[in-house]
């Protein structure tokens, strides 16, 4: 929210002599930050960059012509100092006797669609020069550059040239509103806040000085224009004006100047002044041109579904059949509270307007404003509620400025469709709740006076507590909670007393089992090289088929169009954050997070697993001198994925290669048992192609709410090391090509040999002189006896039962 500090002024408390109080700006930033308005950022506003600052009336002496150039001149000044300047000039139109502006050495001038410039002393073609005299667009009053400005005669040499020009000058607040604050969304609500705080602090009577609304002119006759509401809920009060013979033109200046200031462009006078009611007031207006709106009527209603509707921007919208439509007997002429349609504004040939101010459901307006992607000033004000009660005071007022801004007269009487008036919400709050949750004493006094400041009505008042009706233009109030908010706002959030001593109960930590073990195998894959990420919950459902999207859960409020729904899986969300990198030329990612998805179950119940994902894009290792580095692999995230379940104690996990899903282009499914604890495998390249990803990206997704299930059932066991020798012993066997090496692993194990501690495959050759369908695996088997030495007679024995066993069960050849 962008407030202006002289426009904001206008509006404070008297000061002396009866007038508005100037609060200075630097206590002024202090105080809405301390009432919950926080101030972001200061800057100040000039209407001429640069503010002319330095520039000075000059009367041209003498003109000479420059012995070294054609085109220049030399001229002496008179800048009302002791000694004139000698200035080399090159403008064709410079002339004895002459009032220019000046900028001499040291002032900086800013031209128009320029960088700035800072006058030095210099020697033009081997003459002195001690400044320049400026053209209008040098110093940025125009856009001229055909000679230099000459000023009226009567400009006394040596005036600052700022105070020919009147520039104005301003300071701007850059505020951080949180959502629930629709009533500071003006200069009328935050000049109500700040007075507010100056009655109570400052002993300062009397609220804001907001300009008085008069009475309109009266008007005998039939209104022109015939207003219909057919739905009081999306739009529960609609008020209006005619009003005819308007001249549109350009806003005076003071107009022009306070919008500009705030970052609003002016256009007319007509617009201007509904930009100037909607930040006074924080009533959105709309103007309509009264001669386009056929059929002389103005109904509100909603259209069909999918109705074409053109906007202001030229855009062919398809309406939704909950878009609230202000329309003419032919169709819509413009979204309710959202954006104006092609044809319905003020235009340069506009003689009559029809004025509207209403009030529209802001839950309405919000779901149409971003369903179509219009974040105009009026839809963010109206979703978050409006002053129901003010739609006509804000009426009169804009009426007012017309008829002196515009001419014009009056031609209808105040039209104002309110069919069920919306009753004050009620709260009580008890002074030792306020006590309990403010932790200070406030003497009842000062809380009713800080109460009534903001608006709000004594209802009912004993010896413990207050009933107060909550003025409309808090529809966020609610609650006792929210009234001791609004105290604690107007004594100063840095006026909260701290206690000298805090009493505390210490904390009995619930599920530390996981906690620890999440940080520890956090801090092993950091020590692999990953990097933990954190991505959005919430995301785009465009990256779902239609059968993803039947078990998604949908935002009913949605930020954007890009936001949408809960990510029912984690790797869409992560492939942005790879593009990203890539996108960026960090092409080497190991990446990791732990995250929730969500679903619908059959039940319509909601279901939010939490997750550890791995990302491997790139290389393992950097080139080196040594050579290039190698590329990650399945086989490194693997290695990765299998270490995290160990250190969880989850061993025995076995993997099924025609389970992978169908987001991997090949890929793994592991298994506890029969049940499924994660996949692992390469991205599709169709998934790829998704995120514009052109290099090889393998994921990993696990079950963490599994892997803590089965973590808490597995033991883990110390024994002291072996004082004996383990012995190790390599065989290479001949197998079909199509056997799997975990089918090897599973028939040794069959064997049970009870000294056989590991088994573990270095090696695969395969060659034509093995055949075709063959290939040689080479293994590694480690024998160890805790009580004694093994002897070759034993060892030799079990290697030909392992070597039998093979075999008869694949037909293998020992190679020797």
């Amino acid at each position: 929210m962008t407030i202006s500090y002289n426009w904001l002024s206008e509006y404070l408390p008297a000061g002396q002599a009866g007038l508005p109080e100037k609060v200075q700006s630097e206590r002024l930033s202090q105080i809405l930050t301390c009432i919950g308005l926080e101030v972001e950022a200061v800057e100040s506003y000039e209407s001429h960059k640069g503010g002319l600052k330095g520039l000075v009336v000059g009367e041209v002496l003498t003109c000479e012509k420059h012995p070294n150039a054609d085109k220049l001149k030399l001229t002496t000044v008179n800048t009302g100092a002791a000694e004139p300047l000698k200035i080399v000039c090159g403008a064709p139109n410079v002339a004895v006797g002459q009032k220019v502006i000046v900028a001499p050495i040291g002032t900086s001038i800013y031209p128009l669609n320029a960088e700035p410039v800072t006058m030095k002393a210099a020697k033009i073609r081997g003459e002195e020069s001690q400044g320049m005299i400026c053209a209008e667009d040098e110093v940025g009053l125009g856009s001229s550059h055909e000679g230099i400005l000459v000023l009226p005669e009567t400009s006394k040499p040596g005036t600052p040239v700022a105070e020919l020009f009147n520039i104005y000058t301003d300071t701007i607040f850059e505020i951080g509103l949180t959502p629930n604050r629709m009533d500071a969304m003006s200069h009328w609500g935050v000049a109500r806040d700040v007075s507010a705080y100056l009655a109570h602090h400052d002993k300062k009577n009397g609220g804001p000085r907001l300009p008085a609304i008069k009475a309109l002119p009266a008007f005998k006759g039939k209104n022109p224009l015939e207003v219909t509401v057919e739905n009081t809920a999306a739009c529960p009060r609609y008020s209006g004006i005619s009003i005819n013979n308007v001249t549109i033109a350009p806003s005076p200046q003071w107009l022009q100047d306070k919008l500009k200031a705030i970052g609003v462009k002016p256009i007319s006078n007509i617009v201007d002044i509904t930009n100037f009611i909607l930040h006074e007031t924080g009533q959105p207006l709309h103007a309509f041109d009264a001669d386009q709106i056929a059929g002389k009527k103005v109904i509100v209603k909603n259209l069909p579904q999918d109705t074409l509707f053109v906007t202001l921007d030229g855009k062919e919208r398809k309406l939704n059949s909950y878009d609230l439509m202000i329309c003419d007997e032919k169709g819509g002429m413009c979204i309710g509270g959202v954006y104006g349609g092609l044809n319905s504004g003020v235009t340069a040939t506009t003689k009559n307007i029809f004025l509207e101010s209403a009030c529209f459901d802001s839950i309405n307006i919000r779901k149409t404003s971003f369903s179509h992607g219009l974040r105009t000033d009026a839809a963010t004000r109206f979703e978050k509620g409006t002053d129901i009660s003010a739609t006509v005071n804000v009426l009169k007022r804009a009426t007012e400025l017309i008829l002196e801004l515009c001419g014009g007269e009056v031609a209808s009487g105040i039209i104002d469709i309110y069919p069920e008036e919306k009753p004050k919400t009620s709260v009580t709050i008890k002074y030792h709740y306020l006590k309990k949750l403010s932790g200070k004493n406030y003497h009842p006094d000062a809380v009713k006076k800080i109460l009534t400041a903001l608006g709000f009505v004594i209802e009912k008042e004993d010896i413990d507590s207050l009933k107060i009706a909550v003025p409309y233009h808090k529809p966020d109030i609610s609650l006792p909670a929210d009234i001791v908010e609004e105290i604690l706002r107007i004594d100063g959030l840095d006026n909260i007393d701290i206690p000298s001593s805090i009493t505390m109960t210490p904390a009995v930590e619930e599920n530390r089992t996981a906690e620890v073990l999440k940080e520890k195998i956090a801090n092993y894959l950091v020590g692999l090289g990953f990097n933990e990420t954190l991505t959005n919950s919430i995301t785009n459902k465009a990256y779902f088929s239609e059968d993803e999207l039947a078990s998604v859960v949908k935002m009913k409020n949605s930020l954007s169009t890009e936001l949408n729904i809960m990510r029912p899986q984690m790797l869409e969300t992560g492939l942005e954050i790879v593009a990203h990198n890539l996108n960026r030329k960090n092409d080497n990612l190991r990446l990791f997070e732990y995250g929730k998805t969500y679903t619908v179950n059959s039940k319509g119940g909601f279901e939010e697993p939490e997750h550890i994902c791995l990302y491997l894009t790139g290389k393992k290792q950097a080139d080196a001198w040594k050579g290039k580095g190698a590329a990650s692999d399945f086989y490194t995230l693997k290695g990765a994925v299998d270490k995290i379940l160990a250190l969880a104690g989850l061993h025995g996990m076995s993997y099924d290669e025609a389970a992978a899903g169908e987001q991997f282009q090949y890929g793994l499914t592991i298994l506890a048992g029969k049940e499924a604890i994660g996949q692992i495998g390469l991205v599709s390249k169709k998934m790829q192609e998704r995120f514009d990803i052109k290099q090889p990206v393998f994921f990993a997704d696990l079950s963490w709410d599994l892997i803590l299930k089965k973590s808490k059932s597995d033991t883990v066991q110390f024994k002291p090391l072996s004082k004996f020798p383990a012995v190790q012993r390599d065989i290479a066997v001949i197998i079909s090509k199509e056997l799997k090496y975990s089918a090897v692993e599973e028939q040794v194990k069959k064997l049970n040999l009870k000294k056989l501690q590991s088994v573990q495959l270095f090696d695969i050759f395969e060659s034509e002189k093995l055949g075709p369908e063959k290939k040689s695996i080479a293994v590694n088997f480690t024998f160890l006896d805790e009580e004694k030495t093994l002897t070759d007679g034993e060892i030799d024995g079990w290697m030909k039962k392992i070597m039998q066993g093979l075999e008869k069960e694949f037909q293998a050849e020992i190679r020797k």
